[in-house]
């Protein structure tokens, strides 16, 4: 009989969580928004309908945000003025090149005092600023048909790491 094969521990600064339903997902976003801060980056990744924007949109729910969150699919840009700080929710889906990120003129939000949440950063090309925080939604893919979600988190600097750590506690 032979021994289990061990799993690699994952890399330092990284987290996978199995997110059993809604409810996961979301207890995910209110702890992420305890630890955002003011300057913090945070790249969502993921194919169509896995839940990027409701992932946001709860998140601000948590943040204070009471009215509606819309996707920026079209406008690009969708700004919040909460009592904490502004959040900044992009979406660069429809971006066909890395000259129209530097055309919009949006890296103004990156250096100011808000959080800014980007879907679709692999759009946008090399110029998007660096995540704090890069999350990755996708499916789970061992059980056919299942609508359970996966989220990988990368970390990078300070603020990754509060939010990494914010995210482990909500597993």
């Amino acid at each position: 009989m032979s021994a289990p094969a061990a799993t690699a521990p994952p890399p330092p600064g990284t987290l996978r969580l199995s997110l059993a339903d809604e409810a996961a997902t979301a207890a995910l976003a209110t702890r992420l928004a305890g630890a955002l801060e003011p300057g913090t980056v945070v790249w969502l990744s993921g194919g169509l309908g896995v839940g990027k924007t409701s992932f946001v949109r709860e998140l601000l729910r948590s943040l204070g945000h009471t009215g509606r969150v819309r996707s920026p699919t079209f406008t690009l840009l969708e700004p919040y003025t909460l009592p904490r700080f502004p959040v900044y929710h992009f979406d660069f889906y429809r971006f066909s090149s890395a000259q129209e990120w530097r055309d919009a003129g949006f890296d103004e939000y990156f250096r100011g005092d808000g959080a800014c949440l980007v879907e679709w950063p692999e759009m946008a090309g090399p110029g998007l600023p660096a995540p704090d925080l890069h999350l990755r939604l996708g499916f789970a893919d061992e059980v056919p048909g299942s609508v359970r979600r996966v989220a990988d988190l990368e970390a990078r600097g300070d603020a990754g790491r509060r939010c990494l750590t914010a995210a482990a506690a909500a597993s």
